[in-house]
């Protein structure tokens, strides 16, 4: 009898193995002539302390995808590192009275020997974390790069403000007003920042998503959306009387929506338009509002959740088509000064937005667009604005024209009025990147009051964060350090203060895949570049991808990168989260998984009486305790349950829920494999080549259809053909038309299709079969056409119409070989038990029908 398979002492030993032999060292160009490469990553983790199973998900799927190209003779790079700046560490230097270094480095240390269990084939020779000197380092020499081309540049602007973590926030990190980790109100300050123009790449990065076929849809339009490229009118409203002199001739307003002009009834203009703000010297309830409306924050979605809210300023302004009809300015809180000019017409009739305004203020409500199949009679707006497409009507000229053609209407006789021209605007601002923060990539700038803001010479590079640092006041403790921004200004020697604001962490992740492809040398990062498979979190579709595109597109330009079409991801793969129940207890506290047992038909917790409670099925969170320990899991199962139960239990881009359950029927599933192969165990490899036998040919036709697979992304499916395969030499072993030649063949080629998924397993099934070196080294199954022919079709049977059995016959068999072996079938013996077979009907490749009375 096979013995069962120890997981635990099998994973250590090949993972000992493995890393002996330094079989996943990646080969240099020069190693690999005459290879293809794939560069398959994964999106670097943060080192918060430990791993969970959606990071267990998400490096497996990266593990599937570099075992199976190395498999098919590519040279591939799979390396590994880590996202290690940020507010966490240094909240949790403050919270523990650590420096953030130590804690990042131990968080490090602990999740790599996570990782290092879970049997990947990770180049750890090339691992590093952000915040190591070398790396930072680099990356300020790259800013000064990019502020010698003009792509980095200072100057004071909006921002949002979180008074409890001292630092700016990116409009993403506002939610309902408040900062994403304090919960703080969040304040507007002006401030001056070093931003990134990533505006003048839009269009290139507008363009570049039709070139990512192997991106899902849905990412490249959010990006599309973020960067918000839309063609309307820029439109001058000349202010009425007096006052035109105080502020201007006319009020510039951005549009998209031209056509709905006769519409209009006010402007709004940000509270810090600058018109807002010179009449707020005088009125007290502007100089209010502007401070109420500050409390917003300047994100999209906290602004269109807030009250729509504003003052009349007191201000009128001509229409465009008639310098009769003059409408009020306002200033509104759902205004951003970022976008366009700051200013808007409302046209309440075809704006959600703008009726809720006018409705709050009784301001003109009037429809100018008529929806198809509808009368002008009765088309009224009460609570719902129209914003669809239709005819224009309650308009002059432009009435009859659909609204497209009324557009380029508007925008011609503005032109010819000298009013407005045609304009094309984008969404996309430019990145800020400046943080007030101490564990970040000090920004290598030197102030100095003669000469500026002078760049630190690459010669001085790097610009180190000081150990010494303390977190005992509030705010950035670089800019309260005694003497580490004190220096002297490069260009003329005098006196000069060090930048104290560090580098978003978006910059971090921006480039460190042209970091992991080549440390300094160029020709490599060439060979290696760009990434052939992206695998991360959809959560960062947006702001990650499409800083790296700009950041890559950048690093081109100023000679840093070859990279033509500037696009570090061919592919790109978002997965799904690993969710999980929650439980709470009589108090109302989260309880983790682990302390939960069932008895008694309850839930309660573990070794007590007390009651838990069952709640949603949730995204694993260390805030709902729903986490599971990769660790538990390979402790009682071994690192390949762990792996294959995260990769099988739904398509890979669909979240999947964790069960004891499920892992339970993978660990079966494990010792189902190795009683095949552990009764093969010792035995001789088949002499000559083997038979083709029904075995051979589903395994040659298995293994095709799981290459297929796992290329297209269909992992769950490649897992689900395993089961199949499985079970099939499982009946196998007991069939005489199978020869011990086609049951080992079967068998080497189902150990390594196994290989991606349960690495650990498939080494010790292939050493079971007496076969030399690594598995993870073997080359994948090539599927003999001839045995992939089916040979042999399956036919449903009635009898009087109804199914009752199926039968496996040739291909080319005769009616009569089919009628006489389907009557020998045991299972229809009692259907035609004490009848008579009247008439036998073969319907060639479709049916058979037995009628009988």
């Amino acid at each position: 009898m096979t013995s069962r398979y120890d997981p635990q002492t099998a994973e250590a030993k090949w993972r000992k193995a493995w890393a002996d032999a330094g079989i996943f060292k990646t080969k240099t160009p020069d190693e690999a002539k005459g290879q293809d490469k794939s560069y398959v990553l994964e999106m670097f983790p943060y080192p918060s302390g430990k791993l969970h199973m959606g990071h267990v998900r998400n490096y497996a799927m990266g593990d599937v995808v570099a075992r199976h190209r190395r498999a098919l003779g590519h040279n591939v790079l799979h390396p590994m590192g880590w996202d290690a700046f940020g507010l966490p560490a240094e909240n949790a230097a403050i919270e523990r009275n650590v420096h953030p270094g130590e804690w990042t480095y131990q968080n490090i240390a602990t999740m790599r020997a996570q990782l290092e269990k879970l049997g990947l084939t990770l180049d750890w020779s090339r691992e590093f974390a952000t915040c190591d000197t070398d790396y930072y380092g680099e990356q300020q020499r790259l800013f000064l790069k990019l502020l010698k081309a003009g792509l980095a540049y200072r100057k004071a602007s909006k921002v949002n403000w979180d008074p409890v973590d001292n630092t700016v926030l990116a409009n993403e990190q506002v939610i309902d007003g408040k900062g994403w980790r304090t919960g703080a109100p969040v304040e507007q300050r002006e401030l001056t920042q070093w931003f990134f123009r990533i505006t003048a790449y839009a269009d290139q990065l507008l363009e570049g998503l039709d070139g990512l076929e192997n991106w899902p849809d849905k990412v490249r339009l959010m990006q599309a959306n973020w960067i918000g490229k839309s063609k309307g009118a820029t439109v001058r409203w000349v202010i009425d009387g007096d006052q035109s002199a105080e502020f201007g001739k006319h009020i510039e307003v951005y549009t998209t929506r031209p056509d709905t002009l006769y519409g209009a009834s006010f402007i709004a203009l940000a509270p810090d338009h600058p018109i807002t703000r010179a009449l707020a010297e005088d009125r007290p309830e502007i100089r209010e509002f502007i401070t109420e409306a500050a409390k917003i924050g300047t994100s999209e979605e906290a602004i269109e959740k807030a009250p729509k809210l504003g003052v009349d300023l007191g201000l009128r302004v001509q229409h465009p088509f008639d310098p009769s009809w003059t409408i009020p300015v306002w200033t509104a809180n759902f205004v951003l000064s970022g976008y366009g000019t700051g200013a808007i017409f409302g046209s309440p009739a075809g704006d959600q937005r703008d009726l809720d305004f006018a409705r709050k203020y009784g301001l003109p409500v009037q429809p100018v667009v008529l929806p198809p199949d509808t009368s002008a009679d009765n088309h009224e707006i009460t609570d719902t604005a129209y914003t669809g497409p239709g005819t224009i009507y309650n308009s002059d000229f432009l009435n009859g024209l659909t609204t497209e053609a009324a557009i380029s209407a508007a925008i011609e006789k503005l032109e010819a009025l000298g009013l407005g021209e045609g304009t094309i605007n984008y969404r996309l601002r430019d990145w800020g990147v400046s943080r007030q923060r101490y564990w970040g990539c000090p920004i290598p700038i030197i102030h100095c009051e003669s000469c500026g803001a002078v760049p630190v010479p690459d010669a001085d590079l790097p610009v180190t964060l000081p150990e010494d640092v303390s977190f005992d006041k509030p705010g950035n403790p670089l800019a309260h350090h005694p003497n580490w921004k004190k220096t002297s200004c490069p260009k003329c020697g005098g006196e000069g203060t060090r930048e104290t604001d560090t580098l978003d962490t978006f910059v971090d992740s921006s480039w460190y895949f042209a970091r992991f492809a080549g440390i300094k040398d160029k020709a490599e990062r060439a060979y290696w570049m760009p990434v052939d498979q992206y695998i991360g979190g959809v959560e960062h579709a947006v702001l990650h991808l499409l800083y790296a595109r700009f950041i890559s597109r950048a690093l081109r330009d100023v000679g840093e990168l070859d990279l033509p079409k500037g696009e570090p991801f061919l592919g790109l793969f978002t997965q799904g989260m690993v969710t999980h129940e929650t439980y709470k207890n009589s108090e109302g506290k989260w309880v983790e998984p682990a302390d939960i047992e069932r008895r008694d038909g309850g839930l309660f917790v573990r070794g007590t009486d007390l009651t838990v409670t069952a709640g949603p099925v949730e995204k694993m969170s260390k805030s709902r305790k729903n986490v599971v320990d990769p660790d538990q899991i390979i402790v009682s199962f071994g690192a390949d349950v762990a792996r294959w139960f995260v990769l099988s239990d739904s398509p890979p881009e669909r979240d999947v829920e964790w069960s004891q359950a499920g892992a339970e029927g993978a660990a079966r599933f494990v010792q189902r494999v190795w009683s095949i192969f552990g009764g093969l165990k010792g035995s001789e490899t088949p002499a000559g080549k083997a038979e083709p036998t029904p075995l051979l040919r589903f395994s040659h036709r298995a293994a095709a259809e799981i290459n297929k697979a796992i290329s297209e992304f269909r992992l769950n499916a490649a897992i689900a053909l395993c089961h199949d395969w499985v079970n099939t030499l499982k009946k196998a072993e007991g069939a005489d038309e199978e020869t011990s030649a086609s049951r080992h063949e079967s068998a080497r080629m189902l150990a390594i299709c196994l290989t991606p998924f349960m690495p650990h397993l498939a080494e010790e099934c292939w050493h079971a079969l007496g076969e030399q070196g690594f598995i993870s080294d073997a080359a994948w199954p090539v599927s003999d056409p001839e045995l992939m022919v089916e040979n042999t079709i399956t036919l449903p049977i009635q009898v009087n119409g109804k199914r009752r059995a199926e039968i496996e016959v040739a291909r080319d068999a005769s009616k009569d070989d089919i009628e006489q072996q389907a009557l020998k079938l045991p299972e229809l013996a009692s259907f035609l038990d004490g009848v008579e077979v009247k008439k036998i009907i073969v319907v060639p490749g479709r049916i058979v029908n037995i009628v009988a009375s």
